[in-house]
């Protein structure tokens, strides 16, 4: 089936790029253009009509990239056309008339791309990240994982372990011939290799995933204390409501913040209290939760807050910054226990000293996502296959003797197919929805 889409973002534009891909690309230019083909990948200017009365529609550019040598390894044409909603959906309507060719779902061309071999998973995927990059370093990230450095560190990995997987099969397959003692020593020894390397991966500080995902910042602490002020103040817009009534924030509330090129997810919560409104309560739950599971806790108290120790004295620790809000009402009853924890003063309705907090969570920001080893895992679905694929090499570690070699060549199998999963060389049908829905439609 040929498959069409337009490319570019939807709106009013100075320049549209409608694509189409598939064994009938030739007839679709044909039926629009009532031209054949031009020379590949030479731009021509081109008439684009109606295919109903042959009315023109709009006159713009048309490219022809015959596969294989294509972005999707199929027949391909785009159309640049103006970029006035009119002309895009009079072209998308003429090309719905021609028989064979429908619209291409979420993803669809870069699938089409892995599937006909032209780039595997990690490219895949790196290109959907590069789309939605809104940082300076998701971008250099984005690229430096097309640019194949994550796949080859996976291959290379996973050729290792095929290498050994071969001669353990040979002493399954040919038991009477003994294998040299300094062979099995190797094998073992290659393994555990692989093994170590593996770990220095795993052991990132979830640094890719953080840059990917944004930085997870999330502001507890007691009702009124001033945490969607601050949440409002960070955004430079009005996200939260404020309100002098106790408890007016009872859900989670996010913003994407992009704070000196670091992407950061930044959450307002409900205020923490003891409480009999089942939904408020339902509210502080989540928001202990969010404290948990976040990067970093911002702790808004303000001087009265005295009662509120027993929380932080749980959550203080190197993921959070303790700030004592309203400090234009004096800051006289704040106890020594309190003052133990080095808390920064501001006061967000004077704008009093926010500039040291900022310089405290950028400070953050700067050692959560410093890493001495290189970055190859950016999404949870590589760290998940390359723990499992750890976890199947100490297995096969753990089988010292020659009788277990049918259980140990499993163990090795089951490893390579973990590390094939990470760039797509096996058959992973059952992810490739999830990964090509989050694309646009037209990439």
């Amino acid at each position: 089936m040929t498959i069409y889409a337009l490319s570019t973002g939807p709106g009013v534009s100075g320049l549209a790029v409608i694509r189409v891909s598939g064994k009938d690309t030739r007839v679709v230019i044909n039926k629009i253009t009532g031209k054949s083909v031009p020379k590949p990948r030479t731009a021509v200017r081109r008439k684009f009509n109606k295919i109903s009365d042959n009315q023109l529609i709009d006159e713009g550019l048309l490219l022809w990239f015959p596969g294989p040598a294509s972005y999707t390894g199929e027949d391909m044409a785009e159309f640049h056309v103006h970029g006035s909603r009119a002309v895009i959906n009079e072209i998308q309507n003429s090309l719905s008339q021609i028989s064979n060719l429908r619209l291409a779902e979420a993803g669809e061309f870069t699938k089409l791309a892995f599937q006909n071999g032209k780039i595997n998973l990690l490219r895949a995927e790196s290109v959907a990240d590069l789309i939605s990059s809104e940082t300076e370093i998701q971008r250099q990230q984005a690229i430096n994982v097309m640019s194949g450095k994550s796949s080859d560190k996976f291959n290379s990995l996973r050729e290792r372990l095929l290498k050994i997987l071969s001669k353990v099969e040979a002493k399954i397959d040919f038991p009477e011939d003994d294998l040299p003692d300094n062979i099995l020593l190797n094998i073992h020894s290659e393994v555990k290799s692989i093994r170590e390397e593996i770990t220095k991966i795993l052991n990132d500080q979830k640094v890719g995933e953080r840059i990917r995902e944004g930085f997870k910042i999330s502001i507890v602490g007691p009702t009124n204390a001033g945490k969607s002020s601050l949440l409002n103040y960070l955004s430079k817009r009005d996200v939260a409501i404020v309100s002098e009534i106790a408890g007016t924030t009872r859900d989670i509330i996010e913003t994407h913040l992009n704070l000196d090129g670091y992407p950061v997810v930044i959450s307002d919560t409900a205020g923490i209290r003891d409480s009999k409104d089942e939904i408020e309560k339902k509210g502080i739950k989540l928001a202990l939760k969010k404290a948990e599971n976040a990067d970093l806790n911002i702790i808004v108290i303000e001087p009265k807050s005295i009662d509120f120790t027993h929380f932080f004295n749980d959550k203080i620790s190197k993921k959070a910054i303790l700030v004592i809000n309203k400090m234009d009402l004096g800051t006289d009853q704040i106890s020594n226990e309190i003052k133990a924890h080095d808390p920064i003063y501001i006061s967000i309705k004077e704008e009093k000293n926010l500039d040291k907090l900022i310089n405290s969570i950028k400070e953050n920001l700067k050692n959560k996502f410093i890493s001495s080893e290189e970055i190859f895992i950016t999404r949870e679905r590589h760290r998940i296959n390359l723990e499992q694929c750890f976890v199947s090499l100490k297995n096969f570690e753990q089988k010292k003797s020659l009788e277990d070699f049918d259980k140990a060549a499993e163990d090795l199998r089951l490893a390579t197919r973990y590390l094939g999963i990470i760039v797509g060389k096996v058959d992973i049908e059952e992810i490739l929805g999830s990964i090509f829905n989050d694309f646009c439609i037209g990439k």
